[in-house]
């Protein structure tokens, strides 16, 4: 099979597929929708892509080519910890403190705030689409004399000496990503996973006081425990918004349908995103 992801290689997103799927033939694409329509394409025959980070919340572009665009079942979520180590050409190794800018994806800036703004502050930095495209950035241009923030992965990729590692501002930085595809995959015998989990998308009907206080209760009185609800817009104008909504459970024959079915009757448009495995990888 076939894995489309994130490129270019040695993103954070390919060190999560090699360790869950390392027998695919693994596709980079530009960016993440990119990846998603490939699979609608028919060129892949799933797709793993970023749907949140620990520090820096939600993966917007993910949540809304999922949701408005594409809407591929999600058969499968992957969680990886993120470490952020500074890297920069072998030529530039032992001048590393005299960098002229440091390149990363924003999210991952973000994360390494305390180290760019004590050891190399007043040094620029700017956002590429991927860790890794910063990391063949710093490779392919040594006059440079820039420096990149990507994984372990990408240090070897692309030869790059890592020169500070483990930069990022709190140890506790996951990422995860979560697996996409029309085809039938067993995703729970490949991660070998018990634990389940049903994402849902909830319209709330138009102008009724108390709608997501009846939404919750839906789930409360069933005893179905949520692990995130998170609003995102409609895009048909301010202040329309449905909801993502994690339930920690497999979708089973009664207390998820019967929840469904009453948020219907509530008025609420309900779609189901998938229900799915979840498989937390430990890196060395």
């Amino acid at each position: 099979m076939k894995v489309g992801f994130l490129g270019p290689k040695a993103t954070f997103t390919e060190l999560a597929v090699k360790k869950v799927f390392p027998k695919f033939e693994l596709e980079p694409y530009r960016t993440i929708p990119e990846s998603m329509d490939a699979v609608v394409d028919g060129k892949v025959d799933l797709a793993v892509v970023p749907v949140e980070n620990a520090l820096e919340g939600s993966v917007n572009i993910t949540l809304d080519y999922l949701t408005h665009v594409v809407q591929l079942p999600i058969v499968g979520e992957i969680t990886i910890p993120i470490k952020q180590h500074l890297m920069v050409h072998p030529a530039n190794r032992d001048n590393w403190e005299n960098v002229t800018k440091v390149y990363s994806h924003s999210h991952a800036i973000a994360q390494c705030h305390k180290f760019l703004h004590t050891k190399l502050k007043g040094v620029p930095f700017e956002s590429v689409s991927s860790t890794a495209a910063a990391a063949k950035l710093v490779m392919d241009h040594p006059e440079l004399q820039a420096a990149a923030i990507a994984n372990e992965l990408a240090a070897k990729e692309y030869g790059l000496s890592i020169v500070q590692p483990n930069i990022h501002d709190f140890d506790y930085n996951h990422t995860r990503f979560v697996v996409l595809s029309e085809k039938e995959l067993d995703f729970q015998t490949i991660s070998g996973s018990e634990h389940y989990k049903t994402t849902l998308m909830v319209n709330l009907p138009t102008d009724r006081p108390g709608s997501l206080h009846q939404v919750l209760s839906a789930f409360a009185w069933r005893n179905i425990n949520l692990s995130k609800i998170e609003s995102r817009p409609m895009k048909t104008g301010i202040g329309n918004y449905f909801f993502i909504i994690d339930l920690e459970m497999k979708l089973d024959e009664v207390l998820i349908p019967g929840a469904m079915a009453e948020l219907e009757a509530l008025g609420c448009g309900v779609t189901l995103l998938g229900s799915y495995p979840t498989f937390m990888v430990e890196l060395n």
